[in-house]
């Protein structure tokens, strides 16, 4: 006798960022009266990675040719751009500076022209006199302009994909049991008590993603480390015109200490990057025991630490010294002095870590019985948060149909 089963909908997504919101809207687009709920634990969309970040529309100059993120952030950049005119949300395309400041990043700012010519970007190489052309207040030795990045407002993005979905979306509702049975479907059991029964479930949960594929019985064999990001406003905002970067180091995922006019046409400066002390550990004062405990019973982190002490040792000394920030902004921008940087929000990046200690540096889809993980989605996501959402919501209505 086969089993009846009420289901409350076909998919089910946890996770109300950009990455989920853009899934759920792509799901009912592709296949319309896909029935879709979106369980988001904040009372509204985009309050984490999404809405944390300073808005670039990434060009995908510095991914490995090939890569989900090389592709995906090409494509989606373009895409971000027209999505952004279609609906009238605040964007422009600024375009943006990478600049070398020591003689020993030329060779790496020489093999980023190359990357993004193997990737399709269209970049114009500067010798120290043309920087002034493009930012009179940056010094270098040399630089390249990637004239298609931009910036937007991700936010407003998170907000139109919401609206637009057609899935009902239950905000401040977070999931706290699941239940996958491979025969049978998922059901979610909510912080209120309710049960959501779904064919499929997606999960799209940032910085617990780890923790809700293993929640559904399917292992990661990862974990998100989570690094914080602290930034600072600019003062005197009119020290720059558009998007400054330095060369960043090809063995981390991070893209050092940049300066980014935002679509307000205030300056954001940063992010550096330091462990946090819990999943949404915002602060120095923000600990979460359990949560800290996780990330260091996890081998990887014990191998980061061994492997990269140095480099992390620099980032916490500007987390903890205003004068050390200022002198990393300095190599870039001369005129600034410490008064000029402003406090302002921190961000926290959902970084999977493997077993190893290998910083997991593309995007990362798994597969389950009724699932689909998204377990690795730092920047560019949001860049690429539309192409992210096809190809995400494809791998869900092949399982749908499979169910």
């Amino acid at each position: 006798m086969v089993r009846e089963i009420a289901y409350d909908c076909d998919v089910l997504v946890i996770g109300g960022g950009i990455v989920g919101l853009s899934t759920a809207y792509a799901i009912t687009r592709a296949a319309p009266g896909t029935r879709v709920t979106v369980l988001e634990k904040e009372a509204g969309p985009a309050r984490h990675q999404t809405g944390r970040n300073s808005g670039v529309i990434h060009s995908g100059i510095y991914y490995r040719p090939g890569s989900l993120k090389a592709q995906f952030a090409a494509r989606g950049a373009a895409e971000m751009v027209k999505f952004c005119a279609e609906y009238d949300i605040p964007h422009a395309v600024t375009g943006k500076l990478i600049v070398a400041t020591e003689r020993d990043e030329l060779p790496r700012l020489h093999a980023l022209v190359q990357r993004g010519r193997e990737n399709g970007i269209p970049v114009r190489e500067l010798g120290a006199p043309q920087i002034e052309e493009y930012e009179p207040e940056v010094q270098g030795l040399a630089a390249i302009h990637v004239s298609t990045t931009g910036v937007c407002d991700y936010g407003a993005v998170a907000r139109h994909l919401a609206n637009a979905s057609g899935a009902r979306i239950r905000y401040g509702t977070k999931a706290a049991y699941i239940d996958r049975r491979p025969d049978l479907g998922v059901a979610v059991r909510t912080d209120d008590g309710t049960v959501v029964r779904a064919r499929v479930l997606v999960n799209c949960a940032g910085l617990h993603c780890d923790e809700i594929a293993r929640r559904t019985g399917d292992e990661p064999n990862m974990r998100i480390v989570p690094f914080r990001g602290e930034y600072y406003t600019l003062a005197r905002p009119d020290l720059v015109r558009g998007l400054v970067y330095p060369v960043p180091d090809p063995a981390f995922p991070f893209l050092g200490v940049h300066l980014t006019r935002g679509i307000d046409g205030s300056v954001h400066v940063g992010p550096n990057a330091v462990p946090a002390l819990a999943r949404e550990g915002y602060d120095w004062r923000t600990v979460r025991p359990r949560e800290l405990g996780s990330t260091l019973a996890w081998p990887g982190s014990w191998h980061i630490a061994r492997r990269h002490w140095r480099y992390g040792t620099g980032e916490l000394h500007r987390s903890l010294s205003k004068a050390a920030f200022t002198r990393a902004v300095r190599r870039l921008l001369p005129a600034i002095t410490s008064d000029d940087l402003i406090p302002t929000p921190a961000g926290v990046r959902a970084q999977a870590v493997l077993r190893d200690g290998t910083l997991v540096d593309d995007f990362l889809i798994q597969e389950g019985p009724r699932t689909v993980h998204v377990l690795n989605a730092p920047s560019p996501a949001a860049t690429a948060s539309l192409p992210i959402g096809r190809e995400v919501a494809q791998r869900a209505l092949k399982t749908l149909a499979a169910a």
